[in-house]
């Protein structure tokens, strides 16, 4: 087998796993699995339901396994260059691992296959790219966020500690600050009984909210949304400088196609005049 032949047969493979036809065929495949492992937490009276559901999984897995062998062999050592590829196998491969014994937290674990859902659809996959990019910012709020929880939970242990069993331990006073931030009964649960005690109690816990609830969080969605933002204003780039690549491309072969035209012309008219 030459080598044009092998890189042709590569191609058609390539191709294959690429179509729209294997990609929603594996998502199908991908959603039918996460139905039956959600039917696993189910009581099943039934026994040839209860005795099929594993033979379904394992044949589940079996193509997966086929699908990234088929992905391995099409694409060779840029198989490994893409981070999602990376992200398939490690999932496919916490499946082959047997789940008994030490190792039966992999039964449990098995649920996250519907994750390659990620990679495998294009508008999913952009949206965690987005996310993935918007990190080192996220870190930075994040961290912003920690010193105000970590200020704000000493002066709650301070201040209401005495009264308020929700306030004894700094780490009690963090996990109560938590609930205010997030809005739940803060006010009945937490405020106003501390409020019986500590009338101006009031304050601290506006203060806090405003800081953390309207002003630190909003600042996560607008670092994500610029990433989107972002993300998108790229891959517009992108297919703006690859139209201008192709077009270029075609306005070359046009001024080659002409070009050879009229030095034929011009050798004719040359013959033309020697007669």
């Amino acid at each position: 087998m030459t080598e044009t032949t092998r890189l042709s047969w590569r191609q058609k493979l390539e191709r294959f796993v690429e179509s729209p036809l294997f990609l929603n065929t594996i998502i199908g495949i991908i959603l039918f699995n996460a139905f039956t492992l959600g039917l696993e937490t189910y009581p099943i009276e039934t026994p040839w339901i209860a005795n099929a559901l594993p033979v379904i999984d394992s044949i589940i897995v079996g193509i997966f396994v086929v699908e990234l062998t088929l992905k391995l062999i099409a694409y060779g050592p840029r198989f490994f260059r893409s981070g999602w590829n990376w992200f398939d196998l490690i999932i496919v491969s916490i499946s082959l691992v047997p789940d008994a014994g030490a190792f039966s937290v992999l039964r449990a674990m098995r649920i996250l296959r519907v994750f390659r859902l990620f990679s495998i659809m294009p508008d999913m996959r952009k949206v965690i790219e987005a996310l993935m990019k918007a990190i080192p910012g996220m870190g930075a709020i994040l961290a912003v966020l920690s010193l105000i929880f970590y200020v704000s939970a000493v002066m709650g242990t301070k201040l209401f500690g005495e009264s308020n069993p929700m306030f004894e331990t700094l780490g009690g006073s963090a996990f109560t600050l938590f609930q205010v931030m997030t809005l739940e009964s803060w006010s009945m649960d937490v405020a106003r009984p501390t409020m019986e005690a500590y009338p101006f109690a009031w304050l601290f816990f506006v203060v806090f909210i405003v800081l953390t609830t309207f002003a630190v969080l909003n600042m996560f969605i607008a670092v994500i949304v610029d990433s989107l933002q972002s993300k998108h204003f790229d891959e517009e780039e992108e297919r703006a400088a690859k139209s201008e690549a192709d077009a270029q491309a075609d306005r070359d072969v046009v001024h080659a196609e002409l070009t050879e035209i009229r030095d034929e012309l011009k050798a004719l008219r040359e013959a033309l005049e020697k007669r």
